[in-house]
């Protein structure tokens, strides 16, 4: 692609401020939801028109589609597989036995405070937030469902677990690549990260804390948990065996298997739990593992809740997830992300607006991108100057690719982590956000210890700081 070749202000403002409108438009007026695909193909279509006013060809055009399209493969064949392994998972007895045990040991004003605490502990040692999310995520969903508290809070306390422990852990490869891009030591990087993202998650956790007091054990419909924990002991294998296939699940993770490889290997033992200790046939699992799990136990809030899954069941969201790259790659490629980032460099003088104009441009690509990785490695690599300018050390710049990209992006409902989220969880992106305390407050803290020069580490202020660009060592 001809690098020579750079878009105008103008019309880069145009590409935004149509999608921003079209966005609108179709969430607040229209109240349209599942017509976001089509959202974004006009979207596609007035930012390839943009690119061939300012001289790209469509060769160049279908190169950055391509582009963003193969970002998306992984991540897509991920999903697919997360509806694979929840269709096995429940004919196998592996969720309703976690309902089944959540239902007996949580108690529903500790349940939120829980939620978030273990999703936290898992995703730390998995080091990915949709692992999580697509085993223990899932199973709270079922719990809180039986508790009385709310799908949207529940999604909120998993999600706001999951990314925390996604963004401290060595195992996680977003970690590794906001320390990649700021040319941070992995391991300065996540010491780091406490600073900002430790207060967050205790924040939050006190915040999960007091929304469960709203859900006494008074207030809880005994008689149904009652229903529900014996229709689930009749109709699904219910034993502590069950929890063998989560097990693997986080010894896998954490002896760094692909996730993909991960999603196929849990399926796997699923099905042949289910065939095992429930009796299903080969067929009956293949057709579950394609079109979804349909329970039958007659109770119907059992039935709703574990009628699911499914390779099918994923198909919308994943069509979302490579338009959405798709999308992302060509501003990229044509290169109006780079065009619309030039504009905020006049606002970095300052370390309180060099963090602040690093966070805001992060959301900014998350909205526009659809990815969390561009959202780190665009504004990271392109502020790495200032930052070194300001004798700042590079886990400083690290910490905020983290603090901006990674934990925003699950409130982004057409981005990778929101349909994800929202796929697996069952619960739109605009109704768990305002729950996502995590996503809100750790941008806040990095931005008020920028201002406050707080733990705004400088060179020679931290011994023995090694970063990959001199690889001398720093004091």
């Amino acid at each position: 692609m001809n690098e020579k070749k750079k878009p105008g202000i103008i019309g880069v403002s145009i590409v935004f401020i149509f999608l921003i409108a079209a966005m609108s438009i179709q969430i607040f007026v229209l109240k349209a939801d599942w017509v976001t695909h089509i959202t974004l193909l006009l979207a596609i279509v007035v930012a390839a028109l943009v690119a061939i006013y300012y001289g790209f060809s469509w060769d160049d055009i279908q190169e950055g589609i391509l582009y963003g399209s193969n970002l998306a493969m992984l991540p897509m064949l991920i999903l697919m597989m997360v509806g694979v392994l929840i269709a096995t998972w429940i004919p196998a007895g592996v969720i309703p036995t976690l309902i089944y045990y959540g239902l007996n040991f949580i108690s529903p004003s500790m349940f939120l405070f829980s939620v978030a605490l273990v999703c936290s502990i898992a995703s730390l040692a998995t080091g990915s937030s949709w692992t999580t999310g697509a085993t223990f995520g899932v199973a709270f969903m079922g719990i809180g469902f039986g508790l009385g508290v709310p799908p949207a809070m529940t999604a909120g306390a998993v999600i706001s677990g999951s990314i925390f422990g996604d963004k401290m852990s060595p195992l996680s490869d977003s970690t590794n690549l906001a320390a990649g891009v700021a040319e941070a030591d992995l391991f300065d990087h996540i010491k780091s990260m406490m600073y900002t993202t430790g207060p967050a998650i205790v924040i939050s956790l006190i915040i999960y804390l007091i929304l469960g007091f709203r859900f006494s054990g008074s207030d809880v419909d005994a008689s149904q948990i009652n229903i529900i924990l014996d229709g689930l002991k009749s109709n699904y294998y219910i034993s502590p065996i069950a929890f063998i296939p989560p097990l693997v699940v986080v010894i896998l993770a954490v002896k760094k298997v692909g996730g993909l490889a991960v999603m196929v290997i849990a399926s796997l033992i699923g099905a042949a739990f289910a065939m095992i200790f429930q009796g299903y046939s080969l067929t009956e699992m293949l057709n579950f593992m394609n079109y979804g799990f349909s329970s039958s136990t007659g109770i119907s809030e059992i039935d709703a809740l574990l009628s699911r899954g499914g390779l099918q069941s994923m198909m919308w969201t994943v069509s979302l997830g490579f338009i959405a790259l798709s999308y992302g790659g060509l501003l990229e490629k044509t290169g109006m992300l780079e065009v619309l980032l030039d504009k905020v460099k006049a606002l970095v003088k300052t370390t309180g607006g060099l963090v602040s104009t690093h966070v805001v441009s992060s959301i900014v690509i998350n909205l526009f991108s659809a990815s969390q990785y561009m959202a780190i490695i665009i504004p990271g690599r392109m502020l790495v100057p200032a930052y070194k300018e300001k004798k700042l050390l590079p886990q400083v710049c690290s910490r905020v690719c983290e603090d901006s990209a990674t934990v925003t992006s699950p409130l982004v409902p057409w981005g990778l982590c929101g349909v994800f989220f929202t796929g697996a969880l069952g619960v739109p992106t605009l109704e768990y956000l305002p729950y996502v305390y995590l996503s809100f407050l750790a941008p806040i803290i990095s931005i008020i210890y920028a201002y406050t020069n707080k733990f705004m580490f400088l060179e020679g202020s931290i011994k023995s700081v090694k970063t990959y660009s001199d690889n001398q060592k720093v004091g």
